[in-house]
């Protein structure tokens, strides 16, 4: 599986993943991949194409369908010096993990005052508008925003995707690190070799100076349509991709809202329980004089996810829902 980045320019989301895990795997011989599928097969959604030829079976594993099974051997290869990548098929399956992941993973280190790391990645797929029903659609960045100890992870361009699987196989702590499902097919251009995004570092994707938009994963494209569309409206919103849950980078959020003064915040996570709360007490705590207008969250309907398409977009938020909240909030 050759280096993409000397064969292209342009590289896809779902490629950007082989490809991020390919280059640590080249990096650091302590760099495994387990999961279901994940080898000849190249993963159900074709995101690890290519490891297993240049790997073998001694680094990608494939695996029995029992979560338990692979985030717990997952958990005991790190402890004892491997740095191993876990897939779990859908983001919905991490409830079949769940006590790995909110009471073991991340409570080892502080448990052990530091003598003991588990440096791993709990690599899914997250995310509707697939029309995959309720079972297999749901955004839960949410979920693992809960548990202290965890990084999150959510990129939405293939670049980021490479540059922060690279910073997510380094971290020395867990890193639940979601792919989403709608972005696969995307496109954008392929980084440089040794590219790196830290995270907890978010990007603004557009500038503006009317109203602030915060966006991750799926969202930020939406929140960049949303943004043209208002642009034809007199209105220029700047687009922050927030890249990361944790660390949350709240920085630069304020930096735009010093400029702004507005803020609406783009989430497929279910409105209760959403990252935008967080952002916004956050927002509220340290901010606040920075407002001139209250803040708007555009975010999923706490429903479970419909299959059909035309009650799958009256749950998840659309580019017509963003850019009537926009609106809303640069005429208040």
């Amino acid at each position: 599986m050759a280096d993409v980045s000397t064969d292209r320019d342009v590289i896809t989301y779902r490629e950007a993943v082989a490809e991020g895990i390919a280059r640590e795997m080249r990096r650091d011989a302590a760099v495994v991949c387990l999961g279901e599928d994940i080898g000849e097969a190249g993963g159900v959604f074709k995101t690890t194409a290519g490891l297993f030829k240049e790997f073998g079976p001694e680094r990608v594993w494939d695996t029995p369908i029992s979560e338990q099974a692979i985030v717990g051997a997952a958990m005991g290869a790190a402890m004892t010096g491997m740095r191993p990548v876990a897939e779990i098929m859908f983001s919905d399956f991490l409830a079949c993990c769940w006590d790995y992941l909110a009471n073991e993973i991340p409570k080892v280190r502080y448990m052990t005052g530091g003598q003991v790391t588990v440096p791993l990645v709990v690599r899914t797929a997250n995310g509707g508008g697939l029309g995959f029903g309720a079972q297999h659609s749901q955004a839960t960045e949410n979920w693992a925003l809960t548990v202290p100890g965890l990084k999150i992870a959510a990129p939405a361009t293939p670049a980021d995707v490479i540059g922060m699987m690279a910073a997510a196989i380094r971290s020395d702590d867990p890193v639940v690190f979601f792919e989403h499902k709608g972005l696969l097919a995307s496109k954008g251009a392929a980084p440089p070799p040794d590219h790196v995004v830290e995270l907890g570092r978010a990007a603004v994707v557009r500038d503006g100076t009317d109203v602030t938009m915060v966006a991750l994963a799926s969202m930020v494209p939406v929140a960049l349509e949303a943004a043209a569309r208002i642009a034809e409206e007199g209105v220029d919103a700047e687009v922050v991709d927030l890249r990361s849950l944790v660390p949350l980078d709240t920085a630069t959020v304020l930096a735009s809202l010093a400029k702004t003064s507005r803020l609406v915040t783009v989430e497929e996570n279910p409105y209760q329980g959403g990252w935008g709360a967080t952002l916004v007490s956050v927002v509220a705590d340290e901010g606040f004089s920075l407002l001139d207008a209250p803040v708007r969250r555009v975010a999923g309907e706490c429903v479970p996810l419909p299959f059909a398409d035309a009650l799958e977009e009256r749950v998840i938020p659309t580019v017509d829902k963003v850019v009537a909240a926009v609106r809303s909030l640069a005429a208040y």
